[in-house]
C-alpha cells in the first residue's frame, strides 16, 4: 500500500508539473514575443542573432504548450509508452532552452559591438535610405528620446545642412523643429541613442535567460516524477 499511495502521489504530481509547464510554455511565448517586439521595434539592429534568441524561445514556448498537454494525458491514463514519450521530448527541449539561454549570454555580451555598428549605420543611411527605414530611425530617437548614436552631433555631415538634425530628435517634434537645433538642449535631445538601446536589448535578453533557466529546471523536477512513474507502471503497481 506504501508504494501504491507512493505512487498515486507521484501520478498526480507529475499531473500538476505538466501544468506548470503548460503556464511556463505560455510565458516563454510571451517573453519571447516581447523580446521580438522590442528588437523590431529597434529596426536599425540588423545583426541576425539579435532575432534568432527570441524566436528560438517562442517556437520552444509552443512545443512545451502542447507536451505538456502530451504529459497531462499520460500521466493521467497510466501510459507508460506516453509518459516515455514526454520524457525524452522534455529532455530534448531541456537542451535547446539551455543552448538558447546561453545563445542569449553570448549575444548579451557582444550587444556593445552591435549596437554600435548598427547605430553608425543609421545615421549613415537615413538621408538616402527607405521611407520605411527613416519612420523607424524616427521611431528609435522619438520613444528613447535620443538623437544620433553618441550625441545629436553624430548628425552633422550627414543630414541636412550644417547643424541640421531630424525632427525626431526634438524634445517637441513639430515640422522643421530640428533645422539649426544641432547643439541646443532646449530643443532637440543631445544625447545619443547608443547606451539606451543597448541597455533595453540587454535587459530584455536577460529575461530571456532566466526564463529559459527557470523553466529547464521545473522540466528537469518533471522528468524525475516522469521516470518514478514509468518504473512503477511498468512494475505493475496500481498507481489509481
Amino acid at each position: 500500500m506504501g508504494v501504491e499511495g507512493g505512487m498515486k502521489c507521484v501520478k498526480y504530481l507529475l499531473f500538476f508539473f505538466n501544468f506548470i509547464f503548460w503556464l511556463c510554455g505560455l510565458a516563454m511565448i510571451v517573453v519571447g514575443v516581447l523580446v521580438q517586439v522590442a528588437i523590431n521595434n529597434t529596426i536599425v539592429i540588423n545583426n541576425v542573432s539579435a532575432s534568432s534568441v527570441p524566436i528560438v524561445i517562442i517556437v520552444v514556448g509552443v512545443i512545451v504548450f502542447f507536451i505538456a498537454f502530451f504529459g497531462c494525458c499520460g500521466a493521467w491514463k497510466e501510459s507508460y509508452c506516453m509518459v516515455t514519450m514526454f520524457s525524452i521530448l522534455l529532455s530534448l527541449i531541456i537542451i535547446i532552452e539551455i543552448g538558447a539561454a546561453i545563445a542569449g549570454y553570448v549575444f548579451r555580451g557582444k550587444l556593445t559591438d552591435i549596437v554600435h555598428d548598427s547605430l553608425n549605420d543609421m545615421v549613415n543611411r537615413y538621408s538616402n535610405g527607405s521611407k520605411e527605414f527613416q519612420e523607424a530611425v524616427d521611431k528609435l530617437q522619438t520613444d528613447l528620446k535620443c538623437c544620433g548614436m553618441n550625441s545629436s552631433a553624430d548628425w552633422r555631415g550627414t543630414f541636412g545642412t550644417g547643424a541640421d538634425v531630424p525632427d525626431s530628435c526634438c524634445v517637441t517634434v513639430t515640422n522643421n523643429c530640428g533645422k539649426g537645433a544641432m547643439l541646443n538642449p532646449g530643443k532637440v535631445h543631445i544625447t545619443g541613442c547608443e547606451a539606451l538601446v543597448e541597455e533595453m536589448l540587454k535587459k530584455n535578453t536577460l529575461w530571456i535567460i532566466i526564463a529559459a533557466l527557470v523553466i529547464a529546471f521545473l522540466q528537469i523536477m518533471g522528468i524525475i516524477f516522469a521516470c518514478m512513474l514509468m518504473r512503477g507502471i511498468r512494475s505493475g503497481y496500481e498507481v489509481m
